[in-house]
C-alpha cells in the first residue's frame, strides 16, 4: 500500500465528508451528552448494561454482567414469553410456548439419538418456523449448532457436513434434493432430519426421517407434552456454534463461536436506542413488559449471523415477533408490514431503496414503522436523507460487523447515524478497535490502515484451520482485513477491503470510495467497483450499477459525475448498467467475481 497516495486520498476523503455531513447541534439541540458520557452511564454499576471484566483464553475482556451466560439461559427467557407470537409464515403464527416445546422435544430426540457435548449438528434450510428449533434443539442437546448456507449447491453443502463432521443434519426438502448424491462422502453423518417433507415422499436411506414424526407440523406444536431440557452442563466459554464465512476467495472458513459471544450479541439490540435517548435528553424508561410487541420483517437468512445472532436471539431476548417472508418481493414485504404492523424493516440497503422507491408505497399503511436498519454494503448519505422524508418517525440505523465478531460489533443510528452518514458508528462498550499500519503498530485518529478488533463477541478460531487462525487472530486481535480509519470521537469509517483496493499506475483506488460517490447520483439505486486488468497499468477500475425506478442515466453521465468528484484515475473507465439488482450472497455482500466476467465478455 503506497503511502503518499493513501494520505492523499484520505486528505480528499476528509473534505468531502466535511462538506457533506451536517454541521454539529448547537446549544439546546442534539446531542445533549457526548457519548462517553451515555456510555458511562449505561454500564455504570446497576446501570441496564453494566459491565465487568473476565480473563476469557487468558485476555482482560470487557463483558455484559448481565447477559445471559448461554444460549440454554436465552432459551428459558424465551420460553417465559408464552403465548406471544414469535414467529408468522404465510398463515402459520407459532406463539413463543410452541417454539419452545418443539425445540425441547426434538433436543430429547437428538439427546436419544446419541448426541453428546460438542457434537455437531447441522442445520440447512431456507426461512421457516423450524430453523430456530432445530438451531436451539441442538444447543439444548449440548451439540456445536452448525447453519450451512441454504443457497450453497450439493458439493458446498456435502463440504459443510464432511468439514465440520456433522452427526445430524436437519435439512428441508430441497436442500436433501441437492445433498442426496453427496451423502456417501459424509461418513459422520448419522441423521438426517427432513423439513415439509411432502407427505407421499419415501426415502432409501435409513438414516433420512421426517422431522414432523418427531415433532410434528407446527400448528401441533402447542399440543406437544412438556418434556424437561436435557442435563448438559454448559459454560459460557463453550463452543455453540460454526458459521461458515461467505467464501468469497477459497473455500469457507468455520469461525467457531461460543455461547458468551452469542449472548453479548443477544442483547446488543437493546443498546443503541437508549445511547440514542441519553443522548437526545430524554430518561431511559423501565422495561415494561405490558408495552405493545415489537415485530421485524426478516429480509435476511437465518443461516447468516446478522439474521440469527442479532435479529433471532436479539428478538427471543426482547419477546419480539418475527415476520418471514418466502422469499423477498418488495409488494408482499409491504403487505405484510402493514398487516402484522412491522416496527423494523431492512436487510442491505437495497431493500431499503426498493421500499422507498416502490411506486405502489402509497397504497400501504407502513407508519408502523419505528427503524429501517441494514448493512453488508456501503450506503449513500441520500438513503438516510431519504428514511427520515419517506418515514419520519423511523430511525435509519446501519452498522459494521463480520461472521468472526457474531455480527455486531459497531452500532449506528437515528440522529448519530444523520449527523454522521458516511461512518459505521461507534464500537459497542465492550468491543475494542484500532487501526494497525500493517507493522503492528496503532495509528492515530483519522489514520488509515487495517482495521483489528477484539471483545466478548468476537469467536476465537476457524473450525479445522489451525494456520487461518494463527494468521487471523493474534494476541486476542482479529485481523479484519478491512482498510479503515477512526475519528477523533470514535467512530468507524470503512475505506474498503484490502482485498477489493485497486492499484492503477501505482495509485491506489478504494472501491468503496467510487461507489459511495455513484450512490450519490439520485438515479442509483446498486453500484459495484471492480479491477479491469490493464496491460501497463495492471487494472482500470469498472463500474456495474443497477437504476432506481424509473430513472435512466448513461455510461457518460455517470463517469462525468464521478469525475465532477473525484481524482480522475479514480474514474470507471467502463459503466455497465444493469436492469437487475446486483448479484450479492446471502450476507448481502455483492459478487464481485461475477461482476468481473461481465467487464472480460
Amino acid at each position: 500500500m503506497s503511502q503518499q497516495p493513501q494520505q492523499q486520498q484520505h486528505q480528499e476523503h476528509q473534505q468531502q465528508t466535511q462538506q457533506s455531513r451536517p454541521p454539529e447541534a448547537g446549544a439546546g439541540q442534539w446531542p445533549v451528552m457526548s457519548l462517553a458520557e451515555a456510555h458511562a452511564r449505561l454500564t455504570a454499576p446497576g446501570a441496564p448494561f453494566e459491565t465487568e471484566t473476565r480473563v476469557i483464553r487468558g485476555i482482560p475482556t470487557t463483558v455484559w454482567k448481565n447477559a445471559p451466560p448461554t444460549l440454554r439461559d436465552l432459551f428459558l427467557i424465551a420460553a417465559a414469553w408464552g403465548d406471544k407470537t414469535f414467529v408468522v409464515y404465510e398463515e402459520e403464527r407459532v406463539s413463543y410456548r410452541a417454539f419452545a416445546q418443539a425445540a425441547t422435544t426434538l433436543a430429547q430426540q437428538l439427546v436419544r439419538d446419541g448426541i453428546h457435548k460438542g457434537d455437531r449438528v447441522a442445520v440447512a434450510m431456507r426461512n421457516l418456523p423450524e430453523w430456530p428449533v432445530a438451531f436451539y434443539a441442538a444447543i439444548l442437546a449440548g451439540a456445536i449448532v452448525t447453519p450451512l448456507n441454504a443457497w450453497w449447491t450439493g458439493p458446498e453443502l456435502e463440504y459443510g457436513l464432511a468439514d465440520s463432521g456433522s452427526r445430524v443434519a436437519i435439512v428441508d426438502y430441497e436442500r436433501l434434493d441437492r445433498i442426496t448424491e453427496h451423502l456417501a462422502a459424509c461418513p459422520d453423518l448419522e441423521r438426517i432430519y427432513v423439513v415439509r417433507a411432502p407427505a407421499n415422499a419415501t426415502f432409501d436411506d435409513p438414516r433420512i426421517v421426517p422431522l414432523a414424526s418427531v415433532i410434528g407440523e407446527s400448528d401441533a406444536w402447542p399440543a406437544l407434552p412438556s418434556q424437561s431440557l436435557p442435563v448438559v452442563p454448559l459454560d459460557p466459554d463453550d463452543d455453540v456454534t460454526i458459521f461458515y464465512t461467505s467464501g468469497t476467495t477459497g473455500k469457507p472458513k468455520g469461525a467457531v463461536g461460543t455461547h458468551r459471544n452469542a449472548c453479548t450479541v443477544a442483547v446488543c439490540a437493546q443498546f443503541s436506542p437508549l445511547r440514542n435517548l441519553l443522548r437526545r435528553g430524554e430518561p431511559v424508561p423501565e422495561p415494561n413488559p405490558d408495552a405493545p410487541q415489537k415485530g421485524g420483517l426478516l429480509a435476511v437468512p437465518f443461516f447468516h449471523v446478522t439474521g440469527c445472532m442479532s435479529i433471532l436471539n436479539g428478538t427471543l431476548a426482547t419477546g419480539g415477533k418475527i415476520v418471514l417472508l418466502y422469499r423477498w418481493d418488495t409488494l408482499r414485504a409491504m403487505e405484510l408490514i402493514q398487516a402484522e404492523r412491522c416496527t423494523g424493516a431492512g436487510g442491505v440497503p437495497t431493500i431499503a431503496w426498493q421500499i422507498l422507491e416502490h411506486p405502489q408505497r402509497g397504497e400501504f399503511d407502513l407508519s408502523s414503522l419505528e427503524n429501517m436498519n441494514y448493512g453488508g454494503a456501503p450506503a449513500s448519505p441520500e438513503l438516510v436523507r431519504r428514511i427520515k422524508e419517506v418515514f419520519p418517525h423511523a430511525a435509519p440505523g446501519i452498522g459494521w460487523g463480520m461472521t468472526e465478531t457474531s455480527a455486531t460489533f459497531t452500532s449506528h443510528s437515528a440522529e448519530e447515524y444523520i449527523h454522521r452518514p458516511d461512518s459505521a458508528g461507534p464500537a459497542l462498550p465492550i468491543c475494542e478497535m484500532k487501526i494497525d499500519d500493517g507493522f503492528g503498530r496503532a495509528l492515530p485518529p483519522g489514520e488509515v490502515g487495517e482495521l483489528l478488533v477484539r471483545g466478548a463477541n468476537v469467536v476465537h478460531s476457524y473450525w479445522n484451520k489451525p494456520e487461518a487462525t494463527a494468521k487471523t487472530f493474534v494476541d486476542g486481535w482479529l485481523h479484519t482485513g478491512d482498510v479503515a480509519r477512526i475519528d477523533e470521537d470514535g467512530f468507524l469509517y470503512i475505506v474498503d477491503r484490502m482485498k477489493d483496493m485497486l492499484i492503477r499506475g501505482g495509485e491506489n483506488i478504494y472501491c468503496i470510495e467510487v461507489e459511495s460517490t455513484l450512490y450519490d447520483h439520485p438515479a442509483i439505486m446498486d453500484a459495484a467497483v471492480v479491477g479491469i486488468p490493464h496491460r501497463t497499468l495492471g487494472e482500470e477500475p469498472g463500474a456495474v450499477v443497477s437504476l432506481k425506478p424509473g430513472m435512466k442515466a448513461t455510461e457518460a453521465e455517470l463517469q462525468e459525475f464521478v469525475r465532477a468528484r473525484l481524482a480522475a484515475f479514480k474514474v470507471p473507465v467502463r459503466v455497465i448498467v444493469l436492469e437487475e439488482m446486483l448479484p450479492r450472497n446471502p450476507n448481502g455482500k455483492i459478487l464481485k467475481s461475477n461482476l468481473r466476467k461481465l467487464f472480460a465478455a
